[in-house]
This record gives C-alpha cells, structure tokens and sequence, in this order.
C-alpha cells in the first residue's frame, strides 16, 4: 500500500441518522424531497479500512453477515463508511424481516442495499449536501457484488409512491428533503418514515403459562418506553413455531424475575380484545428482565393503547430496549 493512502484518515464507525415517523405525507408545498422504499431488516453501518469490512447495527453491536461482508472487501477504495439496511428477500423479491430471521438456512438471498456514503477515501462527506453523496456512492457501487445494491431513488411525488408501495404491500417509504446534510444520532425531520403497515419493536417483560398442546409459554408480554416508564402494550401469542418457542423460552428463563416490569399494570379491567392484564390474569404471569426487543406486526392501536392482533416476527439484537418508543401508526385513507 501507497505512503498516501496509509496517511488517510481511518474510516469509524458513525451513529446513523434517524427518520422521523409521520402519518401522513408531507404538504407539497412544503419543499421538495427524495423518495426512497423503507425496508423491512437491520439498519446497517458498513466499515471499511484497507480491505477489511466490519457490519455495525445502529447501535454499535456487529452483525455478521459474511456474503455481505465479503461483496464490501471487494469495493474499489481505501476505506469508507456507508449505511444502508441488511435485509432477506422473500419470493416477492420484497424485504421480509421475518424471513431475516433465518435467512441463511432458508437459502434466502441477503442483500445490502445502501443508500448513503458518510466516508470515503480519508474524507468526510457527512457535511456535503445528499445530491453529491448520492452521485459519490453511485460511482462507488457501479460495479460490485450481488449481495451490494444501491437503494433506489424515485423521481415522484411522495404520495404517488406511497400508492405504489401500498399496493405493492411494501412497508412504507422514505423521503429525505432535497440538498439536506447527514446528521449522525439526530432525528431532525429531513428524514420522514410513512409506514403502510403496522410494524415496530416492542420490549418482552414476561409470559403466560403454556395451554392446550402448545409447549414452554403461551404468549409474550410487550410495551414500549415513554417518558422512562415501560408500559404495557398487550400479550402476543402468534408468529411461533416449535423451534422459536423452544429457544425463547430459554432466553426468558435467563431473564426470570420476581417483579413486574410495566409501570401501567395491572389494568383496571379487561380489554373487550381479551388482551388486558387484571391483577388476577396477573398472577399466572412469568415476569423476565426487559432486555429483549421484539419486532411485531399488528392491526391497529386500540383506544386503551393496547394491539390489536400483534404477531410476533423475531427478536432484535440491533436496538437497545430503552430506544423503544410507540411510533406513529400506518397512513390510512
């Protein structure tokens, strides 16, 4: 390696930009954006130094993805930073987060798509303006592997995407104002997130007994954070096969505790949904440390701020249970 490319400033890792999520999209007239698709996988920042590629999540913790590790070596450049989202494609060619879950068994592809550039060459692009980083990137990954893709970006109106993406039954879209810099840890607003579907991560504070021939547990406790406070957001008992079952069950035992983690429990009375938690209902609970995040899909909030229909998708490794808030709910018509 050159004298020159050794002096270039190391590539690190850099906390990624946050979305802003809204339910409806923004007015016209409220300036000009770039739409992009929102996936459905693990937000990803790549690392790269003299050949060698690290895969951080958001917050910092490495995610091990080797065939998108090894289509990143292969960049023509000295180091980099770029941030994107690890996803699996199911038969649709559509990112799944519960096909992620087992991805590599399954022989699902994983692809990286990235959709910007923080690094390059021993310079900094956070501060230059999203057309220019985009033009940068785009030359980067001109030629690369097929586990790279570049995110695509499209020239129309948020809201004639968003009618695409829904009947396409995608996630949601993503819209980035027009000349913005990258701002690291900042949820500023130049980006916005519309989901289609009800979609989030909740955390797990405890269980309920097994019943009929089901094995370990019978459904999950979940909530979300607010104000320091973990609240209670109703009991999921689909989206288990006897395999996750098994493994869950496991963690949640590691996790044992006597006390109730969810500062809103017990509920006054029972939801007319038959998810709400008495002091009765209560007492057959196991209660587990609030240290896992699980991503689940659901219909709707009710008006008692508990899910309707919640099923479980997987466990997040890639977000820490205090970041879990409830987010804006899905646009509808």
């Amino acid at each position: 390696m050159s004298r020159a490319v050794s002096r270039l400033a190391t590539a690190d890792f850099i906390e990624p930009m946050k979305a802003l999520g809204v339910n409806s999209v923004p007015d016209p007239r409220a300036g000009s954006w770039h739409c992009e698709i929102k996936f459905d996988g693990f937000r990803a920042l790549a690392v790269l130094n003299r050949g060698h590629a690290l895969c951080w999540s958001r917050n910092h913790k490495p995610l091990d993805y080797p065939e998108v590790v090894a289509g990143l070596e292969k960049l023509k450049c000295a180091n980099a930073v770029l941030d994107g989202e690890i996803v699996a494609l199911d038969a649709k060619g559509h990112s799944s987060f519960q096909a992620l879950q087992g991805a590599g068994d399954a022989g699902r592809p994983v692809v990286y798509y990235v959709f910007d550039l923080l690094h390059l060459d021993g310079r900094a692009w956070v501060g230059e303006p999203i057309e220019k980083r985009r033009s940068a990137l785009e030359r980067l990954l001109k030629k690369t592997s097929p586990a790279l893709r570049l995110s695509p970006i499209f020239d129309v109106a948020p809201a004639t995407l968003f009618a695409q993406a829904k009947k396409q039954g995608l996630e949601g879209i993503v819209l980035k104002r027009v000349h913005s810099v990258y701002e690291p840890g900042r949820r500023s607003g130049t980006w916005l997130k519309l989901k289609i579907l009800n979609e989030q991560e909740f955390v797990i504070g405890g269980f309920t007994p097994p019943r009929h021939s089901r094995s370990h547990f019978g459904a999950i406790l979940i909530g979300y954070y607010d104000r320091g406070k973990l609240l209670y957001a109703g009991k999921v008992g689909t989206g288990f096969d006897a395999t996750l079952l098994s493994s869950l069950h496991a963690e949640f035992l590691r996790r044992k505790t006597k006390a109730c983690p969810f500062a809103n429990l017990p509920l006054a009375h029972r939801s007319r949904f038959g998810t709400g938690m008495t002091r009765a209902v209560m007492a057959s609970v196991t209660w587990v440390r609030p240290e896992l995040v699980a991503q689940i899909k659901f219909a709707e909030w009710t008006q008692e701020a508990i899910l309707r229909q919640p099923v479980f998708l997987g466990l997040r490794k890639d977000k820490r249970p205090r970041e879990v808030r409830r987010e804006a709910a899905a646009h509808s018509d």
